[in-house]
């Protein structure tokens, strides 16, 4: 009977952390635009697609070691 107690105590306490991070979401903002990050991932432009030989060496960051590109097959037609 003891632990209920406890077990309340713990689930009030845990109503009053989730419900003031709730508030401080709506106060900071998180909700104000629902839909711009939907809109901008449809507009996002992913700039203009170069031939191989068209780069600058100088421009291209090297990879970090570990990592392995996925390149495209030469037959797809994006």
């Amino acid at each position: 009977m003891e632990i209920l107690y406890l077990l309340i105590a713990l689930s009030v306490v845990l109503v009053i952390a989730v419900a003031g991070i709730l508030l401080w979401a709506v106060r900071s903002g998180q909700y104000e635009d629902m839909e711009g990050p939907a809109w901008r991932l449809l507009a996002d432009d992913d700039g203009i697609r170069q031939k191989p030989e068209d780069i600058d060496p100088d421009q291209v960051k090297p990879e970090p070691p570990g990592l392995t590109r996925i390149k495209p097959r030469p037959d797809s037609s994006h």
